[in-house]
């Protein structure tokens, strides 16, 4: 887990996991990242 920004190839993964039946964790540990920026994403991304 990183302090990073995230790249746009993992912002493209989190928005297909979060389509599939992956949960927020489950996407965190696949990514390597906190849940929360998980969540913060995939709010901030709901309309795409």
């Amino acid at each position: 887990m990183s302090d990073t920004q995230l790249t746009q190839q993992q912002r493209y993964r989190i928005y297909a996991l979060g389509k599939g039946n992956h949960g927020q964790r489950e996407i965190a540990d696949i990514i390597g990242c906190h849940p929360g920026t998980i969540s913060r994403e995939l709010r901030r991304n709901r309309g795409m």
